[in-house]
């Protein structure tokens, strides 16, 4: 499984703690500004880890921010993209089971690093229940069908950075290689 993950500022830290741990071995992991130590805007993260997910590209994604609702808000503007802030394990796995999230939204602030680890090991472990749960997912599908005439291409993307509607900051794609220190 590809897993793309971003944060901004007030959520550097719970991702950083994340990535120490041995969770992710057995995934490959990409980083959206991972070396930038600056103040970020969360949508500007948010709009490329949805958009990135939402074309397929990678197979979920992590967002944090302050309280992950920030971030959830931008990536639910995505077609595609089935994003739920989780504060908890069980929130974690019921958005897995019922609603097959594809990012999860953290709140830095909020959470713990401990919490935010058992709640990521949670979502990454829990598959989607299938069953009535496809024609719920159909419904959200056709939804989108219909409002999204217009599809979200990263050109499209990048002419909207371009007109400074979405200001794009400095950050980039970087493949993690996690050893598990802890």
């Amino acid at each position: 499984m590809k897993i793309i993950l971003g944060s901004d500022h007030r959520g550097k830290r719970i991702q950083d703690w994340i990535l120490k741990h041995r969770i992710f071995q057995q995934y490959e992991i990409f980083v959206i500004g991972e070396h930038y130590s600056g103040f970020i805007d969360y949508p500007d993260v948010a709009a490329r880890v949805a958009f990135e997910v939402g074309s397929g590209f990678y197979d979920r994604g992590i967002l944090i921010c302050g309280t992950g609702i920030g971030m959830c808000v931008v990536a639910n503007k995505f077609p595609g993209v089935r994003a739920a802030p989780c504060h908890n394990e069980v929130a974690a796995e019921l958005s897995r089971k019922h609603n097959d999230a594809n990012i999860l939204c953290l709140a830095g602030d909020l959470l713990g690093e401990r919490s935010s680890l058992v709640i990521v090991e949670k979502w990454l472990a829990t598959p989607f229940e299938n069953g009535y749960h496809v024609n719920r997912l159909e419904k959200i599908k056709n939804l989108e069908n219909q409002n999204y005439s217009d599809p979200i291409t990263i050109e499209r993307l990048e002419k909207i950075f371009a007109e400074n509607i979405i200001p794009e900051p400095n950050i980039s794609v970087h493949k993690k290689n996690v050893s598990g220190v802890a």
